[in-house]
């Protein structure tokens, strides 16, 4: 999909509001890391079903896993990648033929693995001849996506307009359609024409019939220039579904509503530069707000907890617990916050004094009864220098209140990582070793987990 001052970006197909598919599934499932797409078959049938459904059906244009991820979680039914986004956000370049196929496909795999909703890709001109065409709709294919949009330019410079001829198109069309029986795919073909703004309107009315009787699924016409045109397009072969290009900012097509669209006859509606225009307004504001030693407002963005709920820790930390074992144990975020929260206890069960120094009792939230009962009698333990220091585990939150304040005995390090797994892979063995000699006490460590809070490690 391209956007320019002299044209409108490509896209593809909205849908009904048809029953969501992950309504049904449990909110364990819906971790961000579960594939629910995985393969174009399910989601070219769910695509189908939708164009065949009454409506008009709205789609914003995304262009990376989150920007995806937040279409669908917006309510959307339908979701398509913008060649004009992709070359923005991936490479910070212009979309003029610099994005290689390899890239847009790679980027439209991770796409499609993060969401439900189909995904209809933007295929450009199919980076080449008709033999490229057939390779890229079976790339679009394994990739997992639901639609494919080709186009009829000769060349991916948007400074001057020019489309190959009419046989070539049609050709192109036709073996994409071929690769697709090839693949035994059902993959949605989008096929768009930009002879208007090169040609006339009526070059571009023609390819769309010759279009649809190559085997095209749904119509495109780029840059119509009044609702007139819009009409003219919406008669032309009636049964099949049009799409329409509303380019925010300003573009050939007038901007109208949905119901406007409906009337006169367009079965989906695109809105290509929405999300990647406010993520850089966005970015921008921020930016100037923290060179200028400010923070962004809290209404400006959502706070930290909604961020993470967005991107899925929770149900990630739900469906993780399945996998628990008995002996190695990662705690969730709930499990953590109790953690931080829980008082000393008043005894040790008397059958951990048996417990080898070597295998720890794995209840090590009583530290400091394992203290009382070796720490303070050298003579029980047989690594009195250790045990007679003391380890002291401090932990801030990101808001600054003290969420952790913990004294345990310096040896005492098999079980630190169930209170801590933030210190899981440090060898805190090592840095004790180096301040065995030194009297006082001294800092360990410092520094910032993935959640944000400080953590402290001293040696007293």
């Amino acid at each position: 999909m391209k956007v320019s001052a002299v044209s409108s970006p490509s896209f593809t197909v909205g849908v009904t509001r048809v029953p969501h598919r992950s309504q049904s599934l449990s909110p364990t499932f819906k971790s961000s890391l579960a594939i629910r797409c995985s393969s174009a078959a399910p989601s070219a049938k769910l695509l189908r079903r939708i164009l065949d459904s009454p409506g008009l059906h709205q789609g914003p244009a995304c262009f990376d896993a989150l920007s995806a991820k937040l279409v669908q979680d917006a309510g959307f039914q339908f979701c398509f990648t913008s060649g004009f986004s992709i070359s923005a956000a991936k490479l910070a370049l212009p979309d003029t033929g610099l994005i290689s196929y390899a890239e847009m496909l790679q980027q439209g795999h991770l796409i499609t693995q993060a969401v439900s909703i189909p995904v209809i890709g933007d295929a450009d001109n199919g980076y080449g001849n008709a033999m490229n065409v057939k390779r890229t709709l079976k790339g679009y294919i394994a990739a997992g996506f639901a639609g494919i949009i080709l186009e009829d330019q000769a060349n991916r410079s948007r400074c001057l307009k020019r489309v190959v001829s009419r046989e070539e198109a049609v050709m192109k069309i036709k073996a994409a359609v071929d690769a697709r029986r090839e693949s035994g795919s059902d993959i949605v073909i989008v096929a768009r024409t930009d002879s208007r703004q090169a040609l006339s309107l009526e070059e571009a009315l023609v390819r769309s019939r010759a279009f649809v009787d190559a085997g095209a699924d749904v119509l495109f016409i780029d840059a119509l220039a009044s609702r007139e045109e819009m009409k003219a397009f919406c008669e032309v072969s009636p049964l099949v579904p049009k799409m329409a290009n509303m380019l925010e900012g300003g573009g050939k097509t007038p901007i109208l509503n949905p119901m406007e669209l409906q009337e006169i006859g367009f079965k989906i509606v695109a809105y290509p530069l929405s999300l990647i225009g406010v993520s850089i307004r966005a970015m921008q504001d921020s930016l100037t707000a923290i060179r200028g030693g400010r923070i962004p407002p809290p209404g400006s963005m959502p706070s930290f907890e909604e961020i993470k709920d967005i991107l899925g820790f929770n149900a990630y930390y739900e469906e993780e617990k399945r996998y628990a074992t008995s002996t190695n144990q990662q705690l969730s975020k709930s499990d953590i916050s109790s953690l931080y929260s829980l008082q000393r206890r008043d005894q040790v069960d008397r059958e951990q004094t048996s417990q080898s120094f070597k295998d720890p009792v794995v209840e090590v939230i009583t530290p400091d009864d394992v203290y009382n009962k070796y720490g303070a009698d050298s003579s029980r333990n047989p690594f009195s220098g250790i045990w007679s220091r003391t380890l002291r585990v401090k932990i801030t939150g990101r808001d600054g209140f003290e969420k952790l304040d913990l004294r345990i005995p310096a040896g005492f390090l098999d079980g630190i990582t169930n209170i801590v797994p933030a210190l899981g892979g440090v060898n805190i063995k090592e840095l004790l070793d180096d301040a065995t000699e030194e009297v006082g006490g001294k800092l360990l460590l410092d520094f910032q987990d993935r959640m944000g809070d400080r953590i402290q490690v001293f040696l007293e």
